[in-house]
């Protein structure tokens, strides 16, 4: 087999509880036949244009070649160097493939201004970019697109020997890249960009860099007949079983902790994370993925009893190894089928907690925030005061009455519900301070609750979704920089240095005023320093 899951404990019981129902009602010979209406009337609608990626893997064979041809032709001409613009779906799952590959993808996801300088500081003359989105009008990729056009002109190249696009047809960025010249791939636009992976989206940046893109579907199309078979064996269905657990089971482990414990693939929890956080976050209700180490705190003495985990191994040898973890979910498979199997799993458990796995109806909050701050630019507000060049900023000056860092953290904790979590969110430069996710370790451990991390604005369009649609059990800690680094825009009023601070302060605007959830947003002056303050803060 291609993918093994192994369960015990109340997952076990999940399985055994809810599975013969699925079996019986042929869910998965109805999602494999695109029946729209397994998620009910009101989602059928959308769910009849969101069903593409069931397809995937035959419609994107013919693919292959092209990709590899166009990336010899490139090699041929000196250029080995692939930059993705890209966001969300359009650049995680191409990063978990060409890290498990080994191969070098310089992805820009972020609108950090010293993250688009040292993109365009990596050797432009041998540099393609790829541009990824599948509306076109991403403000991020957009951005991104402008500036890297601008640069090859410059140097005396021709930004269309250089520029490839994936998006969908008829969209604004095919519309323009076609009437630049540019080399267009167009997608299936009746794909999601969080089940995109095995399309256009995950294939082509990938390729070009050199990972085997031709093993990779060969990998999933070895894992369609498990998933497609009514049968209590059918891998997906135990995963959807799993991860959303019993009907009535309490209290619910709405938390899913994602841990890489000895398998070769790298960075899939971060997909997953997206994956599920943006499919199942909605209505009050969900799946919060939590990307894990094997010495997390949370893994540490008696697990949250809110906590379910995966854990990802190797082979069938861990999984006997691991007999002794009772309650957790064990999994191991080739990359291409851990897609299959998760984005099947993830659409049975939509199903499953009655909402619409397909849509994201609270990620545009945001965005719209973002764009009044960037048209209007407000001065930024004082803040509630300043600890050795740490700016703190609060949504309920309660929080900040401590006058320390220490303080205001421990207030933050105090206002978490036994079902609650915190949400780190950084929006800063990861290059230069890659070392601040390790302060997740650190915050789940001093506040006693299940912790993720962001790197913005990356994460507003994976948990972003979660954060304002989901269960109103969040508090959120936010991180952001000071700096004399920026870059302009082409054709923009705005630098990127003012967007990626209008994001910031617009995620974090909807957050406290739209959901009434408690933020505070620490400003480094200077992150190369202040870090450690804020590692010594939250031990």
């Amino acid at each position: 087999m291609s993918f093994e899951i192994h369960v015990s404990g109340a997952p076990k019981a999940a399985v055994e509880a809810v599975v013969p129902g699925l079996v019986a009602e042929m869910v998965a010979t109805g999602l494999t036949a695109a029946d729209s209406s397994l998620w009910g009337p009101e989602v059928e609608a959308e769910a009849s244009i969101r069903l593409g990626w069931l397809q995937a893997v035959s419609v994107s064979r013919p693919l292959v070649a092209e990709i590899v041809a166009l990336r010899e032709s490139l090699a041929a001409i000196g250029v080995d160097r692939v930059v993705l613009a890209g966001m969300g779906g359009s650049s995680l799952a191409p990063e978990v493939i060409t890290e498990t590959a080994g191969v070098e993808l310089t992805v820009l996801d972020s609108t950090s201004p010293g993250q688009v300088l040292a993109a365009l500081d990596g050797g432009l003359e041998r540099t393609v970019l790829v541009v990824s989105s599948k509306s076109g009008s991403t403000v991020e990729t957009d951005s991104q697109r402008r500036t890297f056009e601008a640069a090859f002109s410059d140097l005396g190249i021709d930004p269309a020997e250089r520029i490839v696009v994936v998006t969908d047809p008829g969209s604004d960025l095919d519309t323009l890249a076609t009437e630049a010249g540019y080399r267009v791939f167009r997608a299936d636009p009746n794909v999601g960009g969080r089940y995109s992976a095995l399309t256009a989206f995950g294939l082509v940046p990938s390729g070009l860099a050199g990972a085997n893109i031709a093993e990779l579907l060969d990998e999933a199309d070895a894992t369609l007949l498990e998933v497609a078979i009514d049968s209590p064996s059918n891998p997906a269905l135990m995963l959807a079983a799993a991860i959303v657990g019993a009907p009535g089971a309490t209290p619910r482990r709405d938390k899913l902790g994602l841990v890489v414990d000895g398998s070769h693939l790298v960075g899939l929890p971060d997909w997953i994370e997206q994956l599920i956080a943006e499919s199942t976050g909605k209505h009050g209700t969900g799946i919060l993925p939590v990307v894990l180490l094997p010495v997390s705190p949370e893994l540490q003495g008696e697990l949250p009893s809110d906590m379910q985990i995966v854990r990802f191994v190797d082979d069938a040898v861990h999984f006997r190894m691991r007999e002794h973890h009772p309650g957790e979910i064990l999994v191991s498979g080739t990359l291409g089928a851990q897609f299959i199997v998760w984005e099947y799993a993830t659409a049975i458990a939509g199903r499953l907690l009655g909402i619409n796995p397909f849509d994201q109806p609270d990620v545009e909050s945001a965005k719209v925030a973002a764009r009044g701050l960037l048209d209007a630019r407000p001065a930024q507000g004082e803040p509630a005061f300043v600890e050795q060049g740490v700016e703190v900023r609060v949504s309920n000056p309660a929080l900040a009455a401590s006058g320390t860092i220490a303080g205001v953290l421990d207030a933050l904790w105090a206002e978490l519900a036994d079902d609650g979590y915190v949400a780190v969110q950084a929006y800063v430069n990861r290059l230069e301070i890659p070392q601040l996710s390790g302060l997740r370790e650190m915050v789940a451990a001093d506040s006693g609750r299940p912790a993720t991390f962001g790197w913005g604005p990356r994460f507003l369009h994976s948990t972003g979704q979660y954060h304002k649609g989901g269960p109103a059990q969040g508090v959120f800690l936010q991180i952001t920089e000071r700096t004399d680094v920026d870059l302009e825009i082409p054709g923009r009023p705005f630098t990127f240095g003012q967007l990626i601070e209008a994001q910031a302060a617009g995620d974090a605007a909807v957050l406290a005023e739209g959901h009434g959830r408690p933020v505070v947003t620490l400003t480094l002056t200077d992150p190369a320093v202040e870090v450690l303050t804020l590692f010594e803060a939250a031990q």
